[in-house]
């Protein structure tokens, strides 16, 4: 076997070290130094997959997934959790599920174990009950944002996925709002829209507390639309456009700030719709535009352009929450107009109608759902 010991290497221009190609292991026992910089001087695309970089901007270290998945960080947190009962019994991606109308508002938060089968369970509750509230999700938080009690609300509320409990404080957004669309990477959770129909999008920082910061507009004034991301961009899709609805799908790069970008159009126009992605392809259900609507339509998050059919949920309902897996996405709840508890799920990476999963401890609608391992993170 070969060795090579060299204490400091680089070309002759000293702005970078050449090549070393068929190296198999390295036996250092201190350290290396990889390339470091902040966001916005990562490497342009079409770099090998498995790249590894230092993030200043994050403290962390990420590795580049391929050209339509982007920048992952180096993760140091098991998104696996379970040890409940019903779908909880196994372990996998947790989705939480909170608030919403029973006809009476709630407070509850349940959970579930995405890779399993089951009902709901107990997870908590938030601070009072609410309704028509958006969610985002890190690796270890969830952020409930907005809602409706007797009035437009402005808090930011959250819990740690990994642990059972009560709500706790966050921030306020800049207004009073509900009905508004939100999407997360690991580290920022951004929300769009609202009512009353607005084009606001702000944004937080999910590790730390404190109030949204403006971050931009949407293309056009509105609310009540679905919502997702990879660990690239944000997507907010459909809703309600004063006096009608809206097929209009949006972009944003998480990372930046600025004004969306038009991406494509929905097969028709809805809103109420549930969402949710894996880190290519995202996924909308249900929802109302004419008449509610079984339909399940999916986009490819790395392009832009139309959405496309997928499937049907078991049945036509509104106003449903919809969180995900990196396989699999689930739509919770909703009226026909009958309140429903139902849960359906799909698999994200395949197309086909959707399949029974379980049953959430209420019937309910306008209810909040997100989990610890969509497509942003």
């Amino acid at each position: 076997m070969s060795k090579i010991n060299v204490r400091n290497l680089s070309n002759e221009n000293e702005d970078g070290a050449p090549d070393i190609v068929g190296v198999s292991t390295f036996s250092a026992t201190s350290y290396f130094v990889p390339t470091k910089g902040n966001t916005i001087q990562r490497p342009p695309q079409h770099l090998e997959e498995g790249s590894i970089r230092f993030n200043t901007d994050t403290k962390n270290l990420e590795y580049y997934r391929g050209d339509t998945i982007g920048w992952a960080q180096f993760e140091l947190i098991d998104p696996d959790l379970g040890g409940g009962t019903g779908s909880n019994t196994g372990l996998g991606t947790r989705g939480l599920f909170a608030g919403g109308l029973a006809p009476d508002i709630k407070s509850d938060i349940d959970f579930i174990t995405i890779s399993t089968l089951g009902n709901t369970q107990d997870f908590g509750d938030i601070s009072a009950g609410k309704q028509a509230m958006s969610a985002v999700g890190s690796r270890t938080r969830a952020l409930n944002i907005g809602g409706f009690t007797s009035g437009f609300e402005n808090e930011i509320e959250f819990v740690t996925f990994a642990s059972l409990g009560n709500i706790t404080d966050f921030g306020n957004l800049l207004s009073s709002k509900n009905r508004t669309a939100s999407c997360s990477d690991q580290v920022r959770g951004v929300t769009g829209g609202g009512n009353p129909n607005t084009n606001v999008i702000e944004y937080v920082t999910i590790a730390q507390t404190g109030n949204g910061v403006d971050f931009g507009d949407l293309t056009v004034a509105r609310q009540s639309s679905g919502s997702f991301s990879s660990s690239t961009r944000g997507i907010f899709a459909g809703g309600y456009i004063e006096p009608t609805f809206s097929d209009t799908i949006d972009f944003i790069t998480i990372s930046s700030t600025g004004n969306a970008i038009d991406f494509g159009n929905l097969t028709s126009i809805r809103m109420y719709m549930g969402s949710s992605s894996n880190s290519t392809r995202g996924v909308f259900g249900g929802g109302i535009g004419a008449s509610r609507t079984n339909t399940i339509e999916f986009i490819t998050i790395a392009t832009t352009g139309d959405a496309t059919n997928f499937g049907d949920l078991t049945s036509a309902r509104t106003d449903l929450a919809g969180a995900s897996s990196p396989t699999r996405a689930v739509f919770v709840s909703g009226d026909t107009p009958t309140l429903v508890n139902t849960i359906d799920y799909v698999e994200i990476l395949t197309t086909g109608d959707a399949v029974d999963f379980g049953d959430q401890t209420v019937k309910r609608d306008r209810i909040s759902g997100c989990s610890n391992g969509h497509g942003g993170l």
